[in-house]
C-alpha cells in the first residue's frame, strides 16, 4: 500500500485478525458512517490502546452531557483548527456540517469560529476552549464565571474542559504521525 492508503506515516499494521468485539465495532462504524475512520485503524495495531482511545472518546463525545453533540463537535473543530490538525479539522468539520445542517458553520469552525452566527452560550464555550488550547495555565475563576453567566453548570464546564483537553492530546498524536483523514469526509454534508 502507498502512504495515501495508510492511516498514518508509521508502519503499524492493524492486528489481523481483529478480535471479535473490535470487528463488531468496526462493522458498526461501516454501517453508520460508510467507513472505518482512519483514527480507529491507526490505533488498531494495539487493541488495548484502541479500546482506551475509543472508551474515552465515546464517554466525552457521545455520553449524556449538558453539552449537545453539536457543541462538543464545535469544540473539537475549534481546538483542532488552532492546533492545525488536518485529520480532526476534516473529520470533525464534517460532523459539524452534518449535525447542524449548515455547511457554512462547519467551514467557519475550521477557518475562524468568530465569523460564525453563534449565540452567547456557544461563543463563551468556544472562547474557553480556545484559551484552554492556547494557554490553559492562564484559566482563572473569571473564565469559569463567564461560562456560568451564559448558563453552563460546573458539570458542563468540566465537560468543555475535557473535550478540549482530549482533542489537544489527539491532535498532537494525529499531527505527529501524519494521520490522514478518510477521503469520504471531504464531501459529507455539503
Amino acid at each position: 500500500m502507498t502512504h495515501a492508503q495508510e492511516p498514518t506515516a508509521l508502519d503499524l499494521p492493524m492486528v489481523d485478525p481483529l478480535p471479535e468485539t473490535t470487528q463488531k465495532y468496526f462493522d458498526i462504524c461501516t454501517q453508520k458512517l460508510g467507513m472505518i475512520p482512519n483514527v480507529l485503524k491507526a490505533h488498531a495495531f494495539d487493541i488495548d490502546k484502541l479500546n482506551a482511545f475509543t472508551g474515552l472518546y465515546n464517554v466525552l463525545m457521545l455520553a449524556d452531557s449538558g453539552l449537545t453533540k453539536l457543541e462538543r463537535e464545535m469544540i473539537a473543530v475549534v481546538v483542532s483548527s488552532i492546533n492545525r490538525c488536518w485529520y480532526c479539522q476534516v473529520a470533525h468539520g464534517a460532523a459539524v456540517r452534518a449535525l447542524s445542517g449548515d455547511p457554512a458553520l462547519g467551514e467557519a469552525m475550521v477557518m475562524n469560529w468568530r465569523v460564525a452566527d453563534l449565540d452567547a452560550r456557544q461563543s463563551a464555550m468556544l472562547a474557553f476552549a480556545e484559551k484552554i488550547t492556547r494557554a490553559s495555565a492562564e484559566i482563572v475563576e473569571a473564565d469559569r464565571a463567564a461560562l456560568r453567566a451564559v448558563g453552563f453548570s460546573d458539570r458542563d464546564i468540566w465537560d468543555i474542559a475535557n473535550v478540549a483537553g482530549f482533542f489537544n492530546m489527539s491532535n498532537r498524536v494525529a499531527s505527529a504521525t501524519g494521520m490522514q483523514p478518510n477521503p469520504e469526509y471531504h464531501a459529507q454534508a455539503r
